[in-house]
């Protein structure tokens, strides 16, 4: 299995994520989440893939999230809306990000990762 793997090089969360990818052998196509942004339709897919809702590929934490006052504006926002914004600035989408053929992995979790990706 060959799982697409979208990171911020310089996120030290996305790094550990990396190593440990690298540690359990799972061959991966890396993906720099700043330089070649997710667009809607890829966003779109992914939402629908994980099951999870779109603002949960909000990168909460992240300056831009912050300066942009999204949390205050995402409630008003309907779903297609959330992902144009998203598609806008990689630096607004959780990192990493792990892209299977069935499922999707955002944030890293290393308990959900093994279940995905080694079991």
């Amino acid at each position: 299995m060959n799982v697409l793997f979208l990171e911020y090089p310089k996120c030290s969360t996305c790094q550990k994520a990396k190593k440990w990818l690298d540690d359990h052998q799972v061959s991966y196509t890396d993906r720099h989440i700043k330089e070649k942004n997710p667009n809607a339709g890829e966003l779109n897919e992914w939402i629908g893939k994980s099951g999870l809702p779109t603002k949960k590929f909000f990168n909460t934490s992240g300056l831009l999230y912050k300066s942009m006052a999204l949390k205050e504006k995402l409630p008003d926002m309907d779903q297609d809306a959330q992902v144009k914004l998203l598609a806008t600035d990689g630096m607004l989408v959780k990192r990493p990000l792990i892209i299977g053929d069935d499922f999707v992995l955002v944030g890293f979790k290393p308990n959900e990762w093994e279940e995905k990706l080694i079991n």
